[in-house]
């Protein structure tokens, strides 16, 4: 079962309001009458802006997919059995969810202010139940377990 976590929409709200402002240049353009060419240029580019940016808050860019062998944060794919200490840093963009591999220099931060608030305890639950199949460990229960079990 595969997961995908998009990016925080509101983080793209300036790609909008960059279109509207060039708009709103064209129609000053147009309104102290300098050419239609000039104000058709800014129009159309103007357009153009406003449209990538509503496409963009409709669906915003993938910042991590969980798969169910492998973890993929913004390119850079992982296997689970790879990373060995999941924990909270602090990093340039607020505090990040660091996964650290086996790999030197192999640790994968996903910055949690680039979700939104409300999935953050999803993908924290999600990569803790993804790691914790992949390297075979259960949830204790609190009764006897079987000898063959491993522990978490």
């Amino acid at each position: 079962m595969r997961t995908t976590y998009r990016m925080r929409p509101g983080r793209f709200l300036g790609i909008l309001a960059a279109g509207l402002i060039i708009l709103g240049i064209a129609a000053i353009f147009w309104a102290v009458g300098l050419p239609s060419a000039v104000v058709a240029v800014f129009a159309v580019l103007g357009g153009l802006v406003v449209l990538a940016g509503l496409w963009i808050l409709a669906r915003p860019p993938v910042l991590l997919r969980l798969g169910s062998d492998t973890i993929n944060v913004r390119g850079v794919k992982t296997g689970w059995t790879d990373i060995t200490e999941v924990g909270k840093v602090r990093s340039t963009h607020g505090e990040a969810l660091a996964l650290r591999t086996k790999y030197k220099d192999g640790t994968i931060l996903v910055p949690l202010n680039w979700l939104a608030p409300a999935r953050v305890g999803k993908l924290e639950t999600d990569v803790r139940d993804r790691l914790n199949q992949a390297h075979g460990y259960t949830i204790w229960d609190g009764t006897a377990g079987d000898p063959h079990d491993k522990a978490e």
